[in-house]
């Protein structure tokens, strides 16, 4: 397609009409198309309500004020706030972000929560700034975003490059300005001021739940299953620890710079010690064969979840995938195409928006336990997130049923289903 440089195409392509990742659009339109939806609520539900980019001017340790971007995009409030985390990195565009608000939007709605999309980001790369520069930027973003944000609003919540400090220092900051505390705001807490127990472990847990119920509906179970696991970071290092607990034998897990494999099962305990030790890398684990990310992913196994990347099993490598269920642990890493051999191949592909919801379920019962004042013990957490995810798998698998289609577009058709409902009913103001 030839591109001109002309005005109206840059008026066209205002911020508020971001068609992000044009793949987050292509699984709207994909799920309209089978919902047979009004092409007037495919056209609200493709641009976020509200795109709202701050100015962070910061005083560095050195004396120098430096200017940066921080980003807020909402999706959509239709049935209930904006929900979503802020990602401290340096790839972070208004597109991304975009992006990623819209499939929280349908990511809420598959689960049932009561719950918008937003997303938000700064365009940083966390390791180049001292704790005393991050805490500055991130309460002045804050500060920034103060009227569009509130527990009844829109709830930010960690994400890549950011963590429960991250979120303190947050509440702090809207607490300060609303002159009461406010605990609501964030989720993904420091305990101490309201956090909730088994969020660490959520999404990980989540993962290891939608594995078991799936397996268990082929006739397997998770004892003994053979499981590879890219990404050994907060989610798949949860994952992998959860799955080894409930007697999976975990033969491979990778970190950035590559991989470990044991043919006859990784001490998994002995592994998150040895990650600890070693700026989270598995690399150069004793008991182990070293392997590349990329043959990780071709490895024979019941089980391949990867927990890292968007994009890694593509039209290249799809055919030497030799894995009979694949749980998206990570956003998108099998690309639509990838996704349609695997299908064809009898493949079980566990979709991202269901398959690591955990999160955001486990940040929900946070939010309403800090809004009743009233806090759970780790065992409800976890019977009350297991519930969710379960109803959430078996709504799923009866939708792909009933409409004949993959897991991955079932997922989409009750999410995107739910909201233009709720559209539907509400009306249009004025």
């Amino acid at each position: 397609m030839m591109m001109t440089t002309s005005l109206p195409l840059i008026e066209n392509h205002s911020p508020a009409h971001i068609c992000p990742y044009d793949q987050a659009c292509s699984y709207l339109e994909w799920a309209a198309k089978e919902l047979k939806l009004d092409q007037g609520i495919v056209e609200i539900l493709s641009h976020p309500r509200k795109v709202i980019t701050v100015s962070i001017p910061i005083k560095m340790d050195t004396g120098e004020i430096r200017v940066f971007a921080g980003h807020r995009v909402q999706h959509s409030d239709i049935l209930g706030p904006y929900k979503g985390g802020i990602r401290y990195h340096e790839a972070v565009t208004l597109r991304e972000v975009s992006a990623l608000a819209m499939l929280m939007t349908w990511k809420c709605a598959l689960l049932g929560i009561p719950y918008g999309g937003g997303k938000g980001g700064i365009p940083i790369d966390p390791k180049k700034f001292s704790v005393g520069e991050l805490e500055r930027i991130s309460r002045r973003y804050i500060s920034e975003l103060i009227k569009d944000i509130g527990p009844s609003v829109d709830i930010p919540a960690p994400d890549m490059g950011t963590s429960a400090r991250e979120m303190a220092w947050m509440m702090d900051t809207y607490s300060v300005n609303m002159g009461h505390s406010v605990p609501g705001i964030v989720t993904g807490k420091p305990l101490s001021i309201g956090g909730s127990l088994g969020r660490e472990m959520a999404t990980g847990r989540g993962v290891m739940i939608i594995v078991r119920e799936s397996l268990a509906d082929h006739g397997k179970s998770l004892t003994g299953a053979r499981v590879v696991i890219q990404g050994f970071g907060n989610v798949g290092g949860a994952a992998a620890e959860l799955l080894h607990k409930a007697g999976a034998k975990i033969i491979a897990v990778s970190s950035g710079a590559g991989g470990i494999f044991s043919e006859s099962g990784l001490d998994i305990p002995a592994v998150k010690a040895y990650a600890a030790e070693n700026r989270r890398s598995v690399v150069g684990f004793s008991q182990s064969t070293p392997i590349s990310n990329e043959d990780l992913l071709t490895l024979s196994c019941d089980v391949l979840i990867p927990a890292a990347l968007e994009n890694q099993i593509t039209q290249e490598n799809v055919d030497q995938i030799k894995a009979q269920f694949i749980a998206e642990a990570a956003n998108g890493p099998v690309t639509l195409d990838a996704n349609q051999v695997l299908e064809a191949r009898g493949v079980t592909v566990l979709p991202d928006i269901l398959a690591n919801a955990g999160g955001v379920v486990v940040s929900y019962l946070e939010w309403v336990q800090g809004l009743s004042y009233l806090f759970w013990d780790e065992e409800r957490v976890n019977k009350e997130m297991e519930h969710l995810m379960v109803q959430a798998y078996r709504k799923v698998i009866h939708e792909s049923k009933v409409r004949g289609v993959n897991l991955r577009l079932a997922a989409y058709t009750l999410g995107v289903g739910r909201v233009a409902q709720a559209l539907t009913d509400r009306g249009l103001y004025p």
